[in-house]
């Protein structure tokens, strides 16, 4: 006889590290529902913080992290109905075991099946992962090992208990069938006590209790199966989506433009709008080096509002060499890739692009030679040789600067403005999807203006206790 193996065990420590790392992740996600910056758990020991740039920093504040975005702020995050599915393996796991089902190959096929579902996800994330964020999370591949797990002991469990199927059954039977189990979540009817004289299969395998009870699992535990797990998705999305915040309040909360013309001709036409009906007018404030604002770019076009935008820019490199704002070099090099752009004319999204593509090796370059930023322009734009560093291209480019200033901005970027309100800075990750789709909307009934700051009570100055 051959020993049987522990793979309901290897399902179970499976679908525990899946619930232990997807409740790390979705906590993560659930903590940023307050618009505030918060450290993530991006380490393979569960509760390790980290901070900073990380591979699940990326992966959160992809458009891949959750669904429904513009439905709610944030959306679900995907690791809500991962943490139900791993919840229910654990659970059914446990009534196989319970109800010595673990040698039915009815029910450890659905076990089985169930586990296909958390692997066909992880190996999804992990291509896009691989092909669109060029990272991967630590939390990610703890959550993909779990799915694995999963399923090699759900199919391995499934193959022993088809196998043991054909054993021989013991010479001696029962002279009553022995009933079968119901699922432990159903619970157990009154039985016939067994006949003493009845001879156990215990001692050999579970898979002979099977055989003499005449068939597997019944169409009915299957289908309680299959609706308990439905349920245990269903169930907490929806609560999620009952209880989410209400970020509505804050469209319009944030600056607008003061003055949003262009008397100095310093904007440049980032695209045109490309969706049916009267288009949003939209102002971006941009550094062609800023890693947010290409990071933004591929929010924006995965978003798809992209085409109902009628977008400008503004340039607002973070250069100390011709930015007077800032103290030091926060994007060397940016102030000639900039300079750049405005001498590109109705190329300027050209350079852009490249900036955005090549931008992590211009500031690399220029951070050790100031001079090596206009070098690779001039080599990827022998037209523009000529007019980039030239004084009315600085001429320019500190037009575009002192336009800054006029509109009393923040030494930020990106910031994008809709019909001069400030789509507010906390919205450009997270929350773009459900924001814009809302100050769209609002613009296209003409509803979309800035809310006017709370002013105090009379005869209670501001900042003052009363």
């Amino acid at each position: 006889m051959r020993r049987s193996r522990p793979w309901l065990l290897v399902v179970l420590v499976g679908a525990v590290l899946g619930v232990v790392f997807a409740a790390v992740s979705t906590y993560d996600f659930v903590q940023h529902l307050d618009r505030q910056v918060h450290n993530l758990h991006c380490s393979f020991l569960p509760g390790v913080s980290h901070s900073g740039e990380s591979g699940c920093q990326v992966a959160m504040m992809s458009p891949y992290s959750s669904v429904l975005r513009g439905r709610i702020w944030g959306g679900v995050p995907i690791s809500l109905p991962a943490l139900s599915v791993f919840a229910f393996l654990v659970f059914y796991a446990l009534d196989l075991a319970l109800t010595r089902r673990k040698a039915d190959p009815r029910a450890t096929g659905f076990l089985a099946l169930a586990a296909v579902l958390p692997a066909l996800a992880s190996l999804v994330m992990l291509l896009i992962s691989l092909t669109q964020l060029g990272t991967t999370c630590k939390l990610c591949v703890c959550i993909y090992v779990a799915s694995a797990l999963c399923l090699v002991g759900g199919v391995a469990l499934w193959r022993q208990a088809v196998g043991g199927r054909g054993e021989p059954a013991p010479a001696r039977r029962r002279r009553h069938s022995e009933p079968r189990g119901e699922p432990a979540f159903v619970g157990r009817g009154h039985r016939d006590p067994e006949p003493r004289d009845a001879t156990r299969a215990t001692t050999g395998s579970d898979a002979r209790l099977v055989a003499l009870s005449g068939g597997g699992a019944s169409a009915g535990f299957l289908a309680a199966a299959f609706a308990i797990g439905v349920g245990f998705v269903a169930v907490p999305v929806a609560l999620y989506l009952a209880m989410a915040p209400d970020h509505a309040r804050f469209i319009g909360s944030c600056e607008g433009l003061l003055h949003p013309e262009d008397p100095y001709g310093v904007m440049l036409r980032v695209d045109r709008a490309s969706h049916d009906g009267v288009p949003a007018p939209a102002i971006e404030v941009l550094d062609p080096l800023c890693p947010a604002c290409k990071a933004f770019e591929h929010r924006l076009a995965a978003s798809g509002l992209a085409g109902r935008l009628d977008r400008k820019a503004v340039l607002f490199p973070l250069d100390s060499a011709c930015n007077w704002m800032v103290t030091e070099a926060t994007h060397p090099g940016a102030c000639t890739v900039s300079e750049a752009a405005l001498c590109a004319g109705d190329k300027a999204p050209d350079v852009i692009a490249w900036a955005f593509e090549h931008g992590e090796q211009v500031r690399d370059a220029a951070r050790s030679d100031p001079a090596a930023a206009a070098r690779l322009v001039k080599q990827r734009f022998p037209e523009l040789a000529s007019c980039v560093g030239s004084p009315e291209a600085r001429s320019r480019l500190n037009k575009s600067l002192r336009w800054i200033v006029a509109n009393n901005l923040r030494v930020l970027t990106p910031q994008l403005f809709i019909d001069k309100v400030k789509l507010c800075d906390e919205d450009v990750d997270l929350g773009l999807e459900y924001t814009l789709s809302a100050m769209l909307a609002r613009h296209a009934r003409g509803a979309l203006a800035v809310v006017p700051a709370e002013k105090p009570a009379p005869g209670k100055p501001a900042g003052k206790a009363p």
